[in-house]
């Protein structure tokens, strides 16, 4: 009778064995899908929109922005360049404005200076003031935390900012745009 009793402790300690490593098993593939789901969705979430930025452009700001972005890749690819070789800055008002959010209230806080290709840009640029904050408004209330919380998502922010800018510009074009104050919260 003792015997029979220890064979059945064995028998229940190896089916729980069995048990324990299959809930393990179990366990660490729900863990691994996890992580893959959730790099896919990051992955999604800070992918860019070039398409249909480019898709919503007239047809001749297409053509300059694509020359813009040439422009941009080939000094980017030098490196960064000099202060002496930096243009005409024309600073612009604080933008404090809502960022797009499902979740909670986020607001951005951005002061920035552009970088003309010439004076005589100034005074366009005066006279088109309010046209130029509303631009620029507009694009930053329709980004989200992510995409303006990466270096990359600056950069496409700094991009459609130019490209817009000297869709409305005659005298000149905008080279450049430097973000002096960029808070989040």
């Amino acid at each position: 009778m003792a015997e029979e009793e220890k064979k059945e402790n064995e028998e229940q300690q190896v089916g729980g064995e069995k048990k324990s490593k299959l809930l393990m098993i179990i366990i660490i593939g729900v863990l691994i899908l996890i992580i893959i789901v959730g790099a896919v969705v990051t992955v999604l979430l800070m992918g860019g929109d070039d398409e249909q930025n480019i898709s919503n452009q007239a047809p001749q700001a297409i053509e300059s922005s694509y020359a813009q972005k040439n422009r941009r890749t080939t000094s980017a690819l030098e490196g960064s360049r000099k202060l002496s070789e930096i243009g005409i800055l024309y600073p612009l008002d604080t933008f404090t404005v809502n960022l797009k959010s499902d979740a909670g209230r986020r607001y951005l806080k951005a002061t920035l200076s552009l970088e003309l290709s010439d004076e005589e840009l100034s005074m366009e640029l005066d006279a088109k003031a309010p046209v130029l904050r509303d631009r620029i408004i507009r694009i930053l209330t329709s980004k989200t935390l992510e995409e303006i919380s990466s270096k990359k998502g600056k950069q496409k922010v700094s991009d459609q900012i130019i490209d817009t800018l000297n869709a409305i510009v005659s005298d000149g074009h905008v080279q450049g745009i430097y973000f002096t104050e960029f808070v989040i919260q």
